[in-house]
């Protein structure tokens, strides 16, 4: 089937009515599932825009997102303005929901104490043969939100780039951040370029409101904590 175009184009729209604009500057839970199923296809037809053509989609099936998603590729394309690869794509977007509602919410873990964060490393870094440099990202119940590998490096060191550390705390809207590396030799004792480091990303955080709670020095069985020996 062939799709036409649309006299109805979202292009036309005020900006603020534009689902794609509207998800950018408002974020996606602002959108109708209408309006998200209007980006999925992109346009509608001579006569209804992607959004107008949606909400009668979904009309068709009690505005349910569970009985649209058994509808089938034909089905769809009974609809004016669905053809067989807008169809598939709201297909394969329905199917990525459901596999997402299957698959296991992973619990991240609280931080409440150094030891917490040596669990996090350990595993990671703790009996690496060069170093690894690598950054908790928590939110405001220090929940952590990510774990990032920041640099790597050889036996006795690695170069760590602030602006790296707090593009990525930004990103996922990170209010502190813990800081950990190894050493390969099983030295917990913290070298100079460990302490610059370390003021230095305190200072940089300080000017973002990005809190740095600690730095740890981890090895294979032990671990050096800058909070708990009050040099942070």
């Amino acid at each position: 089937m062939k799709e036409q175009n649309s006299s109805f184009s979202i292009k036309e729209w005020s900006e603020n009515d534009r689902p794609r604009e509207k998800l950018i500057a408002k974020g996606k839970n602002t959108l109708t599932d209408a309006e998200l199923m209007a980006i999925l296809i992109g346009s509608g037809n001579r006569k209804e825009s992607a959004v107008a053509l949606s909400k009668r989609i979904l009309a068709s099936v009690g505005n349910n997102i569970n009985a649209l998603s058994k509808l089938s590729v034909k089905q769809l394309m009974k609809f004016n303005g669905i053809g067989e690869a807008k169809a598939i794509t709201i297909v394969a977007g329905l199917e990525l929901g459901r596999r997402r509602r299957e698959e296991d919410v992973p619990v991240m873990p609280n931080i409440t104490s150094s030891k917490d964060v040596f669990h996090i490393f350990q595993p990671i870094i703790g009996d690496l043969e060069h170093e690894e440099f690598w950054v908790l990202f928590l939110n405001n119940a220090n929940r952590v939100i990510q774990k990032k590998q920041i640099s790597l490096g050889g036996k006795t060191g690695t170069v760590v780039d602030p602006r790296i550390v707090f593009r990525y705390a930004l990103e996922c809207s990170a209010t502190s951040i813990v800081l950990g590396h190894n050493h390969p030799s099983g030295s917990l004792r913290p070298s100079r370029s460990d302490k610059d480091i370390t003021h230095k990303l305190k200072q940089a955080g300080l000017s973002l409101d990005i809190n740095v709670i600690d730095h740890l020095i981890i090895t294979e069985k032990n671990y050096f904590s800058f909070a708990d020996e009050a040099i942070l």
